[in-house]
This record gives C-alpha cells, sequence and structure tokens, in this order.
C-alpha cells in the first residue's frame, strides 16, 4: 500500500512540466499523431536519445486511458507502471539474496531514496530502465536455484533495458556477465547455461531496433550512435566533486546503509549475496565517473544495487544507531511535512501574510482554491503519520520504514497541497496558447531559434505549432520566427519586426518572441 501512494500520488493531475517531464511527453505525442512507429520524434524533428520502448508503452497508456485523464496523464501512466515493476523485481532479487523479509526492506530502502522520487513521477525512460535492472538482478540472484528461470529473466531484463535506455543498459549491466562467471557461486554447469540463456535472449532483443533502423532508416541509425558517443564524454577527474555532491544526497540512504552492510559484512563479501550488488554497485559507479555527467538523471542506474547492497546492513544496524537515524528521520520528515502544511494554508488562507505573499510573489495571478477532499486526505494522512511514530513496535527494519513512509508523507502533501501552484508556474500552456493567437493565418512555415525541447514539446501539444531549425536551408524562407532569449536580449533582428513576447509567470528570464519577416 506504501509502495501504492508513494508510485501513483502526483503522476496525474499536471501538465507536462519543464523540462524532462515536457521533452518525453512531446516524443510520445509525436508517436501518437504521426505514423512513424520506429524512429523517436520531438514536434517533427529527429531524437534519438533513447530507444523507443518507453514512449511505446506511454503511446499504449495514452491510447487505452486517454478517454477518463487527459491525454498527457494517461502517458504519465507508463512511469507508475514501471515503476510498480521495479519495486516488485527488486523485492525478488532482494528475497532471493537476503531472506524472505528483505524483499519488503528493499522496497522500503528504494522509496526513501532521495534521487528517486522526482524522476519516477514524471515521463522518464530510465524508469523503465530501473524496472528492467531490477529484472536484470533478480534473474541472476536466481541462477543458481533455477538456472532456465534465472536466465530467462536476467536475458529479458538486459534485452528490454537496451529498448529503454540504449546503451546505458549495456554499460551498467553487460559486465556482471562477464564477472559473475570467476565467481564459485556462479562457476558451476547449471549456472553457465543460465548465463548462455541470458545473452541468447538479450542479443536478439538488442539487435532488435537497430536492425530496424538499419533496414528502414540507415540515416537514423548513424544518428543514432553520434548521440549515444555525444553523452559518453565524462571527465571523471574534473567532475569527482560534483558526482559526491550529488550522490551525498541523492543515495541517500542507500549509501549509508551499503556502507554499513560492507563494515558489518566483511568477513564475508566473496558470499554471493554481497558479491552481485557489490559488483553492480563498482562497475555502475565506475562508469558514472568516468563516461557521464554528474547529472540525478544518470545517476538513476546505480540505485538498484546500491539498494540490495543496502537491504544487507538495514536490518542489522546496531541500537545506537537505529535510534539515531529513526529520531532523525522522524524529527526531519515532521518538520518537512509541517513546512508543506504552513504553505498550503498560507496559499489557500492568505495566513500568515507573509508566507502567502512570498508564494504570490514566485508565482504572480495564481489564486489557490482550497478544498475539502485535499484537507481530509492531508489531514488523515499525516494523523497516521503521527500514529505510526508512537505507536509502530520496535524492530530492526523501525528505522528504514519511518524514513519512507515519512518521505511518502511529504510527497503526498505536495502533490495535495502545492501541486496546482507549481503547475502554474511549470507549464506552458497559458504561454502556448498566448502565442497561438497572435499568430497570421496557419499555412505559413515557422522558424525556431535557441528553442529548447521542453519548448518545442509544449507548443506542438498545446498550439500545434510545429517549428523548422532557423539555422537549417528549410526555415531559411519562413515568414514568422519563434525565438527564445531572455528578458535583456538585444531588440529585433534586422529584417524582422515584433509581433508578441511572452514568458510563464514568475520567470522572466525565459522570454519566448514571436517575429514577422519584413
Amino acid at each position: 500500500m506504501l509502495g501504492l501512494l508513494y508510485l501513483f500520488a502526483g503522476l496525474t493531475g499536471h501538465d507536462p512540466w519543464k523540462s524532462d517531464d515536457a521533452v518525453h511527453f512531446g516524443i510520445t505525442y509525436s508517436f501518437l499523431t504521426g505514423t512513424d512507429w520506429l524512429v523517436p520524434h520531438l514536434a517533427g524533428e529527429t531524437l534519438l536519445d533513447s530507444p523507443p520502448l518507453y514512449y511505446w508503452v506511454a503511446a499504449a497508456c495514452a491510447k487505452l486511458f486517454g478517454g477518463l485523464l487527459p491525454l498527457h496523464d494517461a502517458a504519465r501512466l507508463a512511469s507508475g507502471l514501471f515503476g510498480a515493476a521495479f519495486l516488485a523485481q527488486l523485492a525478488s532479487a532482494s528475497r532471493s539474496l537476503h531472506g524472505p523479509e528483505a524483499g519488503s526492506a528493499a522496497v522500503l530502502v528504494a522509496i526513501g531514496s532521495l534521487g528517486l522520487l522526482v524522476p519516477i513521477h514524471e515521463m522518464q525512460p530510465m524508469v523503465a530502465l530501473l524496472a528492467a535492472s531490477a529484472a536484470f538482478y533478480a534473474g541472476l540472484a536466481r541462477l543458481p536455484q533455477q538456472p532456465t528461470v534465472g536466465g530467462l529473466q536476467a536475458g529479458l531484463g538486459l534485452g528490454l533495458g537496451f529498448l529503454a535506455a540504449g546503451s546505458a543498459a549495456l554499460i551498467t549491466l553487460a559486465p556482471l556477465l562477464l564477472i559473475l562467471p570467476a565467481h564459485r557461486h556462479w562457476r558451476d554447469a547449471p549456472c553457465r547455461r543460465g548465463l548462455l540463456i541470458a545473452i541468447s535472449l538479450a542479443l536478439p532483443l538488442i539487435a532488435l531496433w537497430p536492425l530496424l533502423l538499419a533496414w528502414l532508416a540507415p540515416r537514423e541509425l548513424t544518428a543514432w550512435w553520434t548521440a549515444n558517443s555525444l553523452h559518453l564524454q565524462g571527465n571523471w577527474l574534473m567532475s569527482l566533486p560534483d558526482h559526491a555532491k550529488l550522490l551525498a544526497w541523492f543515495a541517500w540512504p542507500a549509501l549509508p546503509l551499503a556502507f554499513w552492510a560492507l563494515w558489518l559484512h566483511r568477513h564475508r563479501l566473496s558470499e554471493a549475496a554481497l558479491t552481485l550488488p557489490l559488483a553492480g554497485t563498482a562497475t555502475t559507479l565506475l562508469a558514472l565517473l568516468f563516461l557521464y555527467e554528474p547529472r540525478p538523471v544518470q545517476a538513476l542506474p546505480l540505485l538498484v544495487p546500491l539498494v540490495l547492497l543496502a537491504t544487507a546492513g538495514a536490518g542489522r544496524l546496531r541500537r545506537g544507531a537505529t535510534n539515531a537515524f529513526d529520531w532523525f528521520g522522524m524529527m526531519t520528515l515532521t518538520l518537512v511535512a509541517a513546512l508543506v502544511w504552513l504553505g498550503g494554508v498560507a496559499m489557500t488562507s492568505g495566513i500568515p501574510a507573509q508566507i502567502a505573499h512570498n508564494f504570490a510573489k514566485l508565482e504572480p495571478g495564481f489564486v489557490a482554491r482550497g478544498s475539502v477532499i485535499v484537507f481530509a486526505i492531508s489531514a488523515t494522512l499525516t494523523l497516521a503519520w503521527l500514529w505510526m511514530i508512537f505507536a509502530s513496535p520496535r524492530s530492526p527494519w523501525r528505522a528504514v520504514t519511518h524514513w519512507a513512509a515519512g518521505v511518502t508523507l511529504v510527497w503526498v502533501l505536495v502533490v495535495a497541497q502545492w501541486q496546482p501552484w507549481i503547475d502554474y508556474g511549470k507549464t506552458y500552456r497559458g504561454l502556448a496558447v498566448s502565442l497561438k493567437q497572435k499568430l497570421p493565418p496557419p499555412g505559413q512555415c515557422i522558424a525556431g531559434r535557441n528553442l529548447g525541447g521542453a519548448q518545442r514539446a509544449s507548443l506542438h501539444y498545446f498550439a500545434g505549432i510545429v517549428t523548422l531549425d532557423a539555422a537549417t536551408r528549410a526555415a531559411a524562407s519562413c515568414p514568422l520566427l519563434i525565438d527564445q532569449g531572455t528578458a535583456k536580449s538585444p531588440p529585433s533582428p534586422a529584417g524582422w519586426h515584433k509581433l508578441w513576447e511572452g514568458h510563464r509567470p514568475g520567470d522572466r528570464s525565459e522570454m519566448l518572441r514571436l517575429y514577422q519577416r519584413d
């Protein structure tokens, strides 16, 4: 129940937000409105950052539930489905490695991980990679007992991971297929047969999309390979401090729990229950350091092996450490929940006046409307939290449970009370509609200059505006130009006169302008 509440709160009820949420919905929208189901496009332009598995599932969700929900909300349900698969497969892997009780513990540690909170609630193909990675680890953990089933599960996880995230899946998962046969636990004939099954299943899935590209769109295959190569240009020496800062909050509390597990089991690190997640954590961490920029979304694949490693120590904290972690979680998250309540009350009632003024200043023009249902849900969950911290019995999992429940409470309160305010500031709906009203009669091509992916996707979805890159020959004769700049951008370029300019409420640093050729 906690997992479902965590996963599906905030998935619906808001427009596509800047930036990843809008970009990935824009690609899904292109699949829904176009005829090409092989190559991802964004507002008319090819975008090959990820293979299309996530977008296929999102488009299917939009088709199935688009009559009940707005199209963007229905498509975003794909993240909830992949998130549920991630937690289920993570629990399965943890049970195979650490015993029956560890399944729930792994879910609690994952829910409490701060770096997972935002990506798993927006449109994000890396959530599909999380689900595939968890299935891959679950399959490898089952190999000694069920080599055929484990091999099929691991192969399916690796293949689907590639179809979801491309080279990121191969870089973070495939090395384990080379490392594990050197360990005695996976060295016998049944395990080798299971690994062969995994490779035999994964290879056709990995080859499927590139082969289709080579057959039907060979130029796009080259563009995809180039795009993947550009992503793999990390400078580990320069970015090492930034990676350390990122992991300090992103992997909390999984990272300190993983360190404790390593210390606690330091004399038996060669056992399978520790070797698998330790090897996965080490190889993924090295890939992040050497190949990727320090961005939260790039660090997501690290969570799967790190959570499995942390679970080995989460239930065996010493009493003093358990009490300290428990009190820290209860006090911190109760304080954060109280601040969310304070902000919600200020927005709807105007009291305290200074806090209400600060919210209004950040998003000018927003009018909050109180809701009995929102208040009832928020109050019920807050009372349940207070009951839990006072009435729950002592157990090895108490601190982890409280932390996961507290993170879920804070997230649901933010969604219930602050989401309309956040949506008002992060959506491009009003801006796109205002721009559309100033456009001359349709039929004229529109060039776009300096437009980001979120802006192009939003203009396409909300206003039906598809631009051509101003730097291309096709856009050279377009009579209209949409330019993205700042409030301090220079006046109209030579040969153009300005028809309109606008920005999102509270964001004057990002200005859109519409020009017409003289």
